[in-house]
């Protein structure tokens, strides 16, 4: 799962944003890191984040201890808890969020159902994302054009 975005390309060589891959786990073990966090840590710390997995219960429990143990050793207190979904929109294929139709409808694009399925959860998690993100809308359009659905 190691991926960056092209529409991330501006930060990802500085990581003064937190990438979606890194995003991604924190919705899949329920943390909520703050930017402040994710600036305050070390190159080597953001990369950790970035480099472990989260994908089985045991990693996804791993990811969850690493970050909540980070954030107490630089800031003396543990991050906030996000609600875990259980069938998380991103991994389901059957239909495409409001949200996505919505942002991809202002822009003139129709993306279709078959286009949605082929996509990757984590394409399909920055979608979602972007198109529910306020100060993210600028990169919809560019994810559009990466996933090839535009």
């Amino acid at each position: 799962m190691l991926q960056f975005f092209q529409f991330e390309a501006e930060f990802v060589d500085s990581l003064r944003c937190i990438p979606m891959q890194v995003r991604y786990k924190l919705d899949t073990c329920g943390i909520k890191l703050k930017l402040q966090h994710w600036l305050s840590f070390s190159t080597g710390d953001r990369q950790k984040l970035i480099d472990l997995p989260c994908n089985t219960q045991a990693e996804i429990q791993n990811y969850r201890d690493n970050l909540r143990s980070l954030v107490c050793q630089y800031f003396q207190i543990y991050p906030s808890d996000l609600p875990i979904e259980e069938n998380p929109a991103w991994s389901q294929s059957e239909f495409i969020p409001s949200s996505v139709l919505h942002h991809a409808e202002e822009l003139k694009v129709a993306i279709a159902l078959s286009q949605w399925q082929k996509l990757t959860p984590l394409q399909r998690f920055a979608l979602i994302k972007l198109s529910t993100s306020d100060h993210e809308n600028s990169n919809f359009l560019p994810a559009l054009k990466e996933f090839d659905l535009v």
